[in-house]
Parts: C-alpha cells; sequence; structure tokens
C-alpha cells in the first residue's frame, strides 16, 4: 500500500484533466456544471475555450458563471466575445419617456420608427429589420386594406406601432385595434414585435389611455416577441400560454393589482424582459408590495434577464423585497426608475451581496439626494463615472473595473402628486444636459 504522501490537487485540477471536465460540463445538475466552468481555467486555452463556448448555453445560471469568469481577463479573444455578448439588448428603454414631451417613439425594437405615409402605402417598408412602421387607428385600416391587394411574401412588417387620438376620444378604446390585428392576422405573420398606444400628453394623458384584453392578441401572433402596451385603463390579460414572447413591456400612470394578478396567468416560458410601470393610486394603481410576491420568487418568468419595476409610489419597499428575495441572483438588469426611491432604499440594495451579479442597476429619476452614493455607501465592486467639469465632484472615485453599471440620472427634489418633474439638471439652449449634483453613467456597456 502506498504510503499517505500523495499530494492533493493543486488549484482545483482535477482527475481526468480536461475531459473530466468535460464530462461534468455533460452532467444534469447545474450545480456540477458551474462547478467544472470554474474548473475550467486550470486548463489553459483548452479550458479558456470551455469557458467561452458556455456563454452560448442554455442555461443562464452557468452563462452567468462563464460571464463572471471571463469579463477581466485580457487575451484578445475573450475581449472580443464579452464586447459582442449582450445576454439583453433593448437598452433603448433607458431613454427618457417621450410622452411628456410632445413626441412618439424614434427607436422600437431596436428599430428606428417610420411614419405610415403614401409611399410606404406604395412601396413597403425599404427593410423591417432596420425600420418600425408607425400608425394611428385610421391608417391601420388603410395599411391592412393594402395589404390585402398585395402578394402576403411580399408586405412583410416586423414591428408595428400603433398611436392614434381619435378613436380613444370616442371610447372605441384598444378593442378596436386588437380586433382589426385579428382579422389581418394572415397578412400580418411575420409580426416580431408590437406597441399599442403610442400616444404623448398633448394627444392624451398616459393614465387615460383605454386599454381592453390583449391575450388574443398573443393567442393570433405566434412569433411575436415583443409586446408593449401604453396606458392601464381597462387592460386586463386572460390566460394564455405563448412560446415565444421575450418581452412584455406595460406602461402606466396606474397598474392595478388586478391586471397584475392577469399577468400571472400568463405562461410565458422563455420571457426575459418583464417592465412594469406600477403607477399612482390616483390614476388606478392601487397594487402593494405584495401584490409583486409572485414576481419576486423568481419562479413565474425563472428566464428574466431585466427587471422593471418603474413609475412606483412605493420603490424604498421594492428595494427592501428584492434583498430578502432570490430574483436578484438571476437576472442582469434591474431598474427602479420613475419611481420614489431614496437614499436609504438605495442603501438597502448596495448592501446588498447579491446586487454584484448585476450589470446594469438603473436608479434614475428617483428621490435620491445630490450626493448619496459616496464611498461610505459605495461598496468597492463598483465604479461610478462622473462630469469632469463639475470642481470639487467625486474627488475620490474609485478606481476599480466596472463591475456593475450603475445610472442615476434625472434625480426629482420633491414628491409631486400631478405627475409633473423637477429635475436636478437643467438644459442649456443648445439642450445640453449639465447634470448639477449627481454621477452619471456614460456608457450602458462594460469598458
Amino acid at each position: 500500500m502506498l504510503s499517505g504522501n500523495i499530494p492533493l490537487p493543486i488549484s482545483g485540477v482535477v482527475l481526468g484533466g480536461i475531459e473530466g471536465v468535460k464530462r461534468r460540463l455533460a452532467n444534469s445538475q447545474i450545480e456540477a456544471r458551474i462547478a467544472a466552468i470554474k474548473d475550467a481555467l486550470n486548463y489553459g486555452e483548452r479550458g479558456l475555450e470551455l469557458v467561452i463556448q458556455a456563454l452560448k448555453d442554455e442555461s443562464r445560471p452557468l452563462q452567468r458563471c462563464a460571464y463572471q469568469l471571463l469579463r477581466d481577463r485580457t487575451e484578445p479573444q475573450v475581449k472580443q466575445v464579452i464586447k459582442a455578448y449582450k445576454p439583453w439588448n433593448l437598452t433603448e428603454r433607458f431613454q427618457t419617456y417621450s410622452g411628456y414631451n410632445y413626441t412618439h417613439v424614434s427607436t422600437f425594437a431596436n428599430r428606428r420608427v417610420r411614419e405610415f405615409n403614401a409611399q410606404i402605402a406604395e412601396f413597403g417598408i425599404p427593410d423591417p429589420t432596420i425600420y418600425a412602421l408607425r400608425c394611428n387607428f385610421e391608417e391601420l385600416e388603410l395599411l391592412l386594406q393594402i395589404a390585402e391587394s398585395i402578394n402576403v411574401e411580399n408586405f412583410s412588417i416586423e414591428a408595428l406601432i400603433i398611436g392614434g387620438k381619435s378613436r380613444y376620444d370616442n371610447d372605441f378604446g384598444s378593442s378596436f385595434v386588437v380586433n382589426t390585428l385579428l382579422t389581418a392576422k394572415n397578412r400580418l405573420r411575420n409580426l416580431k414585435a408590437l406597441f399599442i398606444g403610442d400616444m404623448h400628453i398633448g394627444e392624451w394623458e398616459i393614465s387615460r389611455i383605454q386599454q381592453s384584453n390583449i391575450s388574443p392578441i398573443l393567442e393570433a401572433f405566434p412569433n411575436l416577441k415583443i409586446l408593449q402596451v401604453r396606458g392601464g385603463r381597462d387592460l386586463e390579460f386572460t390566460p394564455v400560454r405563448h412560446e415565444s414572447l421575450k418581452a412584455l413591456i406595460i406602461e402606466t400612470g396606474g397598474l392595478s393589482r388586478e391586471t397584475i394578478a392577469d399577468i400571472y396567468t400568463l405562461e410565458l416560458p422563455t420571457l426575459e424582459h418583464l417592465e412594469l410601470w406600477l403607477g399612482s393610486a390616483v390614476y388606478g394603481g392601487n397594487s402593494s408590495i405584495q401584490d409583486l410576491s409572485k414576481i419576486f420568487s423568481s419562479q413565474l418568468f425563472p428566464h428574466l434577464i431585466y427587471l422593471g419595476l418603474r413609475n412606483s409610489e412605493y420603490t424604498d419597499a421594492i428595494a427592501l423585497a428584492l434583498v430578502k428575495s432570490l430574483v436578484l441572483e438571476n437576472i442582469r438588469i434591474l431598474d427602479l426608475s420613475m419611481g420614489t426611491l431614496t437614499d436609504g432604499g438605495l442603501q438597502v440594495l448596495l448592501n446588498y451581496s447579491a446586487i454584484r451579479h448585476l450589470d446594469i442597476l438603473n436608479v434614475s429619476e428617483n428621490f435620491l439626494t445630490y450626493n448619496p452614493i459616496d464611498k461610505k455607501l459605495l461598496p468597492p465592486i463598483y465604479s461610478l463615472f462622473y462630469q469632469p467639469n463639475i470642481p470639487g465632484l467625486w474627488e475620490n472615485v474609485l478606481d476599480k473595473p466596472v463591475r456593475v453599471q450603475l445610472i442615476a440620472n434625472n434625480q426629482k427634489r420633491e414628491r409631486k402628486n400631478d405627475y409633473s418633474e423637477d429635475y436636478l439638471f437643467d438644459e442649456d439652449d443648445e439642450g445640453t444636459v449639465t447634470i448639477a449634483f449627481i454621477a452619471t453613467v456614460l456608457s450602458l456597456y462594460k469598458i
């Protein structure tokens, strides 16, 4: 018998070598696969290649582990794949809400928006992968009439935005839109993204936009990836399963607890982006933290990458509930913007270790003070960007690699009951925003 002087494996190297790592990566248990991918880096270039390949794995936890292992490495091939790796690409959702600027959306589903006009009516959209089409209610009818006279294969709309005002004035609500789209489902078989209710405040206030049951849309368009709805009045969903939907975005001035309960009845196994504007009780937003419990459980939509609980009257309570839940262990982007988050609520988040799993934390348009995120509150895993032209601001900014990108733009001075907003910034005559007191992220991507 050999003596007991056999050395133990060093630095996690285990029996079986790189082939053993590959076998463990084929294990059905995610814990074993994560342990294997962590060991892979002990085997040089071959192990590094396994970690890079894991970025494309179907398992989100394994993807996350691979990303965390790679993001600080300096090899050229690693830098290239990290730069290209974007598990979530709807950065358009960080744009300032256009409705109060008397404008419509200019970007939707990563496409530039084109207004319906005579040229489009005659020749169609130049490239449906680059452009989204916007029309009002009456134009929608005309658009579909034109589509009926054209060969379906030559009529391709992938992203459609429906605004308009007159039908809402006549209390038609979005049921007209839903029914019209249902009759044209065969002509819109390529539809991948749909936005119902793109109206700005000069046309109709968000709290007064009347919606209807939207589930028939999900039933009629199985290829839909993005569904965005503006307006919570009479908004409802009935139970339906949709295999393809990646993003559900509900913008309201007041989202009822009944509508939130409706959303829980939807079976959306591939949903990655859930964005709810909770709104004010004054405008029908009667939900409470208890109504969000199923979201915090991480079991309802287990593949979420982005969670947005925006425009809320109880953002501090949301922050506290998040740190008691498992949801931060799974998502990559947390968006609590347009709410009522205070310094105390932000500190609760920053003190929670799981916050380091995030790529982006958006706390813009809240009630943070001019200097809420100083070195005393800031864990060493963060870096902040700042405006260098403001003397004395952030003199000792942490010089650490970026881990979590923190966005804290346009903080509000005081609570307003009418949704008017008073921000801590000024805009000069040329439209250049000068941040007066807060740190601002200058880039949404890793450096």
